[in-house]
């Protein structure tokens, strides 16, 4: 009779102290904020039509609400399993025996379920700067250590993040580049635009080296390479910036040589042009830096993961002879070289560090609990 009453139990799991304990309190504070905020857009939809920015919010809180009530459910049922195997743990019936080791097994299976529901819901809650979902990003890659190699290497790698781009289905705009004697690249600006560019990239700040036998010889070079990720779009995200045009000195230059007057006139036209992009790339450039500075300040764990373009700072390691890519933030490597600079296996790079940065937030979130 006592395993019957338990087994009906199971059917009707209630959620007790128990369960409340497996998540930390600030993840609690943050279910009964969303609850709140999912009835009350539930109220509006009823009455009227929701704007597409809160149909999307309500679909959001939905899939979070959901995965709450598959964590209480599964709690419950570990809780009611463990209350089981108590009550059967003193009888002698062969059928108490028996029922006791099925719920015990139960458990065991269930355990790790209810560990990853935990997690997954504590990682839906995670609070996010509002800059990561910049719509667009500049990305500024310079020739570091090395020379001639060095210049190489920054080609490389902005191919790589035009690859990389297009990949993701991002557009692609080169604002700027300097060439290098080599046919290199010394110093070059793009500006990613899509869905979540700035997210994809932010954390290849830093400086990246590559360990490779450089065309006509035979040694060995170690040259670097430094990159750093700005938000752009800040237009979008109602940020202004606004230059004193006493403050800037611009300098203009003019072709020289053969071409008449339509020559002349093509020049004018492209210091336009350049002028506009220099604005935009000093201004993408201002607002980056105060976001990323904002950034630092609320967590140094994520400013170390991001980077913080520091040219002393080595993020990753492109070594050509063992042909592996390791970052040493996420530690994650990867085995071709070839295929991380052809944009392949950026995404695998990417998606360790995003796991990272996660994991480093879930820490901050579980202790403003305490």
């Amino acid at each position: 009779m006592r395993g019957m009453r338990a087994l009906r139990r199971l059917a009707n799991p209630i959620v007790g102290r128990r369960a409340r304990r497996r998540v930390s309190a600030a993840a609690l504070r943050a279910l009964a904020a969303k609850r709140g905020r999912y009835d009350e857009l539930c109220a509006v939809a009823s009455a009227e039509v929701l704007a597409p920015a809160a149909a999307r919010e309500l679909s959001e809180l939905g899939e979070i609400l959901a995965c709450q009530e598959a964590w209480e459910g599964c709690v419950a049922e570990l809780d009611s399993l463990a209350e089981l195997e108590d009550e059967l743990r003193g009888g002698d019936a062969v059928g108490d025996a028996e029922l006791r080791d099925e719920a015990r097994r139960e458990r065991e299976l269930l355990t790790p379920k209810v560990a990853t529901l935990a997690h997954d819901l504590t990682a839906k809650l995670l609070p996010r700067d509002a800059v990561d979902d910049a719509p667009a990003c500049l990305v500024e890659v310079k020739a570091a250590a090395g020379g001639d190699e060095a210049s190489l290497f920054a080609g490389d790698l902005l191919a790589m993040y035009e690859r990389f781009a297009g990949r993701r289905r991002h557009g692609w705009d080169l604002l700027s580049v300097t060439k290098s004697d080599c046919g290199g690249v010394s110093h070059a600006y793009a500006e990613v635009k899509g869905p979540g560019a700035y997210g994809a990239l932010r954390f290849e700040s830093g400086v990246h080296r590559v360990q490779r036998v450089p065309r006509n010889d035979v040694r060995i070079h170690t040259s670097t390479a430094s990159v750093v990720v700005f938000p752009a779009g800040a237009e979008d995200r109602g940020a202004t910036v606004d230059f004193d045009p006493a403050e800037l000195r611009i300098d203009t230059f003019r072709a020289s040589g053969a071409g008449g007057q339509h020559a002349t006139t093509r020049d004018e036209r492209s210091q336009h042009r350049n002028k506009a992009k220099a604005l935009k790339v000093l201004a993408s450039r201002v607002v980056g830096a105060q976001a990323a500075a904002a950034a630092a300040a609320r967590s140094a764990s994520r400013a170390k993961l991001a980077g913080s373009g520091d040219r002393a700072e080595r993020i990753r390691t492109y070594n050509a002879p063992h042909d592996r890519v390791t970052d040493h933030r996420s530690g994650f490597t990867a085995n071709s070289v070839d295929r991380v600079l052809r944009g392949d296996l950026l995404d695998d790079v990417v998606a360790s560090l995003e796991a990272a940065d996660r994991d480093a937030r879930m820490v901050e979130f579980e202790e403003s609990s305490a």
